[in-house]
């Protein structure tokens, strides 16, 4: 394989990270895009009761597996296939299903705090930061996590207010300075990533 291109796509929860993950898969060639989320690398909690899994904050560095992840992005770079973890968010653990992920030509990292991680970020060819309005990325919030996560709307604003809002500005946010782009208005601004789409088609090498 060529040399693999390596894209981090990070950005608040509710930013529109997804729909700028889906825009770059479909400008490339089928099947030429691997889609790694950090999402599915929370730390395995299956020796923690209920109880303490549920006390954990999700939304803090400390929540994910950061060594596993970048071992993955190793060996996808390497040629090798890895298995990726998958991740219930109501039972707050890992599965026993991993989802088979063969090497591609572009690797997308994508998640929240994408940008974090040194390690990460020095293997990146394209930093991205999804920016959105506040008011906008709590909707998506309440949109998602009441449907998808069974939550009422008043638990998704307390959460929001006291959770995702603190952590975000302590440690999402400051990783903006590390994007080489910054696509505002998150996942609704057509322009942006119309034009970040052209770019990595520019970038990356089609057979």
């Amino acid at each position: 394989m060529n040399k693999t291109t390596i894209i981090g796509i990070a950005g608040g929860t509710g930013s529109g990270k997804t729909t700028v993950v889906n825009k770059i898969v479909e400008a490339l060639p089928p099947h030429y895009v691997a889609v790694v989320p950090l999402d599915s690398y929370y730390n395995d909690t299956s020796e923690m009761t209920e109880e303490e899994r549920h006390a954990i904050n999700f939304d803090h560095p400390d929540a994910f597996d950061w060594k596993l992840l970048a071992k993955h992005i190793d060996d996808l770079r390497k040629g090798i296939a890895i298995e990726q973890p998958t991740y219930s968010y109501l039972l707050c653990n890992r599965l026993k299903e991993t989802i088979h992920v063969s090497p591609k030509p572009v690797i997308i990292i994508e998640g929240i705090m994408t940008l974090l991680n040194k390690r990460l970020r020095d293997i990146m060819d394209l930093k991205i930061f999804v920016d959105a309005d506040p008011d906008e990325r709590l909707i998506r919030n309440i949109q998602r996590d009441t449907i998808d996560r069974g939550r009422t709307v008043s638990m998704v604003v307390e959460r929001y207010l006291e959770v995702l809002k603190p952590m975000h500005e302590q440690f999402i946010e400051p990783t903006k300075r590390y994007a080489d782009l910054i696509i505002p208005q998150g996942g609704e601004n057509e322009k942006g990533i119309g034009i970040l789409c052209r770019y990595i088609e520019g970038l990356v090498p089609t057979e």
